[in-house]
């Protein structure tokens, strides 16, 4: 079958690069891709949320099968595009439609749903604008820490964790009065600060059954030992050695099957993944938040884990046979180093050309932010390469990660050395 990815970065090369070990992919193509898929597969120059270039594509190279990499063509309704079109409307999508996808796209939408279903999350209150004063004034009967959410898509930097009440009520007038986000944050979630360990659940659904895909922990601090700005993710993890089956399994009573209920409940027809941010509470979970599709980081670590072939996965998905899957998982671990432009995530350069990929051994190498310029291979985004390995230990695919990370070479690189250490002994 032909089969499109919609997406740029090392989720997508990773769906890629798993889609094209299956001998039922026919042609593989990436929308708009990296150099890493233009290798694996046909690149197509279209944005991500150009719906009617996509149809385009779609149709002049017979796609049986799409698969939604990222949020902003989700919540922007790309699903119900399909299901309205009627050139198009035959194919398949992994991914939930524009309702669905609020449970991403409105952090006030998911958390009425987490509350309204028993979910376990923290208490919060959602406030706009005209209801600052209000805002300021629970701020001060609230304990702190206090967390303070833009309600839409911020690109990953619409959360602010406010240590005093001084900055809680400026953070609170900047997003709101000032637009600190944009529309973004037009409402804020004030949320209960949660203590423990985050972890991340992975759930392909469809709209029925379900089948939980490896967990993962990943690294949003640019610096070693969680220093530093929040990123879009500087590595991950997986498995993760706190998240046992009795964990898991507290997870799916009280989590994964009131959503999956919930949603159905709600008369949403959600096909595709749910990622479930967690906070372990001394081995209790809570809800941080819901993601619509796959993390990133997250998926470098998750799909090679997978042994299944993945095109049967999103079969079954998209024909409601999920209860016919049995996963099979391989029991080692994988660690995923993500190498970072200078300066990331503040201003950095692009266009510099990356060297001695062809020296890595005993990884996978998945691209990020990169593009080919005349036959080179340059950095066009702030996190640029992952690097993948497989160990019997966190240490021991630390340790192949890491010498892949010091191997690859452009100027200014940047990487931590120390993803997933702080489980061991856990």
């Amino acid at each position: 079958m032909n089969i499109l990815i919609i997406g740029s970065g090392g989720r997508e090369h990773t769906f890629a690069w798993k889609l094209k070990q299956s001998p039922k992919c026919s042609n593989l193509y990436v929308a708009p891709g990296n150099a890493g898929t233009e290798q694996i597969a046909t690149n197509l120059a279209i944005d991500v949320t150009d719906f009617k270039g996509i149809e385009s594509a779609c149709i002049k190279n017979n796609i049986n099968l799409v698969i939604v990499g990222p949020e902003a063509p989700l919540v922007a309704g790309i699903v119900n595009y399909f299901q309205a079109t009627e050139s198009i409307k035959h194919i398949p999508v992994i991914g939930p439609d524009k309702i669905g996808a609020q449970l991403e796209g409105s952090k006030d939408f998911s958390k009425n749903f987490m509350q309204k279903y028993g979910i376990p999350t923290a208490a919060s209150r959602t406030f706009t604008e005209a209801q600052l004063e209000e805002g300021l004034t629970y701020l001060e009967t609230q304990a702190l820490p206090i967390v303070l959410k833009a309600d839409g898509l911020a690109a990953g930097k619409g959360v602010i964790i406010a240590e005093d009440l001084t900055t809680a009520k400026r953070t609170l007038k900047e997003m709101l009065a000032d637009k600190l986000f944009g529309e973004a944050s037009a409402k804020v979630v004030i949320e209960q600060f949660l203590k423990g360990i985050e972890a991340s659940v992975f759930v392909l659904t469809d709209g029925e059954h379900y089948v939980i895909l490896p967990e993962a922990k990943d690294y949003k601090r640019i610096g070693e030992k969680d220093t530093g700005p929040n990123t879009g993710g500087m590595g991950a993890v997986s498995p993760v050695p706190f998240a046992d089956a009795t964990f898991i399994k507290k997870v799916e009573d009280r989590v994964i099957i009131p959503t999956i209920n919930g949603l159905k409940k709600e008369g949403i027809r959600y096909k595709g993944f749910i990622f479930i941010g967690l906070m372990s509470d001394n081995g209790e979970p809570f809800v941080i938040e819901y993601n619509a599709r796959m993390g990133d980081p997250e998926t470098e670590v998750v799909f090679p884990r997978i042994q299944n072939d993945i095109v049967d996965l999103f079969v079954a998905t998209a024909e409601n046979k999920l209860n016919e899957i049995k996963l099979s998982i391989d029991p080692r671990t994988a660690t995923t180093v993500m190498l970072v432009a200078g300066g990331y995530p503040g201003d950095y350069a692009k266009g510099q050309e990356i060297t001695k990929l062809e020296d890595v051994r005993d990884v996978t190498v998945f691209h990020a932010g990169t593009k080919n310029a005349d036959g080179k291979i340059v950095t066009n985004g702030g996190r640029v390469i992952a690097v993948t390995g497989f160990g019997n230990s966190i240490p021991e695919a630390l340790e192949k990660s890491n010498k892949a990370a010091a191997a690859i070479q452009w100027e200014g690189k940047n990487y931590r050395r120390d993803i997933g250490l702080d489980l061991v002994n856990i």
